[in-house]
């Protein structure tokens, strides 16, 4: 048998999975590390721990499935993307700690340049919004605070790199600095257009050069492990952020295909294609991949709260278990025409209000416990069908269907709300995993056992949800959402 694995790097845990070449699973070992909050609003990570619980967890998934190394094709990366590290060259010490995507204390200094008038340069040159969940601040704020950095930076002593670049660093003992552009293009420093670091936006950032990776494709060359790491050199052929890559492993190849992962919040990406389409709606144009010369782009829509929404009914005291909110909202044929906006930080595309606040509208006093749980369910499945419908707009594109993953996704009777309040079917695989099978296949092409043919067929469907709602009764309920957020908007705004 001949395998492939994937490092599933994430902001919580370090996984890794071993996979067939027709992208089954075999196996998959994971190892937790800390969150370090050193002051409110701060999130860091302790690099080493990263490093060491990635290692081990690749460790430990050859020796549970009982394979060697020597069997494994070729070894794919996946992480979580922002989050930003500091390190020296050739040592590979750490300089500070990772500076995690969560992080916000360069808050104030992306005001700055909002109000100097850099975000439309920005915006145009990488596709992000000038925000502190970027890498590009990060890095800005490390080379100001940390003693000594900037001076070793400009000797090129101190290096740059985002979670993949960290471990390809470990992995193949200093001798690959390098990224793929799906990483590259969430750092606020990557140019969409050229595929290339832009030296005006380094300049504004005050970012030496000399710090950054090297930007290859993401399946291709990246150096062999350590040979002492995992038993033999195992080749890097694949590097992916993890977004992309669950993109990469739903097998939405196409422009127009798109996926949804439901985590605490939504992930939504849609391939748009051969070139980056720039949002007037604040969603993000992103790199999915590049493979050879050429790129292909998506754009990315984040919703904040959609699992989340299930811990919260369960807080409340409406379920004992999360599982049970599938039971509850069966009790009802529909909400009974209540509308519960999740705006409970606050909502994100394509409104973008940090003011807003969670809504209940519609209050009967025949209202009960399983029209609650219905209408919250409703209310995770309207905000992903504003993203898409966004997304359609800007694109120029009509979404076919949508390929779902997550813990959300587990719920049937919320797919099936998801079908009808979109209007295009629901697709859920039987894998998934689709963020480490993403980065094990594109692992699988760069070392060229695999083609996109054998991609979409290591894709295969589970669970297919059709859209069984009337025209007109999705464009009421529609028409009752956009009022219900209305009423959600500014709520938290403060007077004068």
């Amino acid at each position: 048998m001949k395998y492939l694995m994937a490092l599933d790097q994430g902001t919580s845990s370090s996984r890794a999975l071993l996979f067939t070449l027709q992208g089954e699973p075999v196996a998959m070992a994971r190892r937790e590390f800390r969150q370090l909050y050193p002051r409110p609003g701060w999130v860091e990570h302790d690099p080493l721990e990263i490093w060491e619980s990635q290692l081990q967890a690749a460790q430990e998934v050859l020796a549970r499935a009982g394979v060697e190394a020597q069997e494994v094709v070729a070894l794919g990366l996946t992480n979580q993307r922002e989050t930003t590290l500091v390190f020296e060259r050739g040592t590979g010490r750490p300089l500070h700690n990772a500076i995690v995507w969560q992080d916000r204390r360069t808050a104030p200094w992306c005001q700055t340049l909002k109000a100097q008038g850099w975000e439309p340069l920005f915006r145009e040159r990488t596709g992000l919004l000038l925000d502190p969940y970027f890498s590009g601040t990060k890095l800005a704020w490390l080379l100001e605070n940390v003693p000594g950095l900037r001076e070793k930076a400009e000797k090129g002593e101190a290096l740059f790199g985002t979670v993949d670049t960290w471990l390809l660093y470990r992995l193949t003992g200093g001798k690959v600095h390098a990224t793929d552009p799906s990483n590259a293009s969430r750092t606020l420093l990557f140019n969409l257009h050229t595929l290339s670091w832009d030296q005006e936006l380094l300049e504004v950032l005050g970012i030496p050069r000399a710090m950054l990776p090297e930007v290859r494709p993401s399946a291709g060359d990246f150096g062999e492990t350590l040979p002492g790491l995992l038993g033999e050199a195992l080749p890097i052929r694949g590097v992916l952020g993890d977004q992309q890559a669950a993109l990469f492993g739903q097998a939405a190849l196409g422009a127009g295909e798109g996926k949804c992962t439901y985590g605490t919040g939504a992930f939504l990406l849609l391939h748009t294609g051969e070139r980056p389409v720039l949002s007037r709606k604040g969603l993000l144009a992103t790199v999915a991949w590049s493979l050879g010369d050429r790129a292909s782009y998506a754009l990315e829509g984040s919703v904040f709260m959609a699992g989340a929404v299930v811990g919260w009914l369960k807080d409340l005291g409406l379920v004992q278990e999360s599982a049970q909110v599938e039971a509850l909202a069966r009790e009802v044929a529909d909400t009974g025409g209540v509308y519960l906006v999740p705006a409970f930080t606050g909502l994100g595309a394509p409104y973008w209000d940090p003011y807003a606040r969670g809504a209940i509208l519609g209050l009967t006093r025949g209202t009960g416990k399983a029209h609650l749980a219905r209408a919250a369910l409703e209310g995770v499945a309207f905000q992903v069908a504003d993203v898409v419908r966004a997304m359609e707009e800007e694109a120029g594109l009509l979404l076919k269907e949508l390929r779902v993953d997550g813990g959300m996704a587990q719920n049937p009777l919320f797919l099936e709300i998801q079908a009808d309040l979109l209007g295009v079917p629901v697709l859920r695989p039987k894998v998934t995993e689709t963020t480490a099978l993403g980065a094990a296949l594109m692992a699988g092409v760069g070392a060229g056992a695999l083609g996109l043919e054998e991609v979409k067929g290591a894709w295969t469907l589970e669970a297919r949800f059709d859209p069984r709602m009337p025209e007109e009764r999705r464009k009421a309920l529609h028409g009752g959402w956009r009022r219900a957020v209305e009423r959600a908007l500014g709520w938290a705004r403060e007077e004068g």
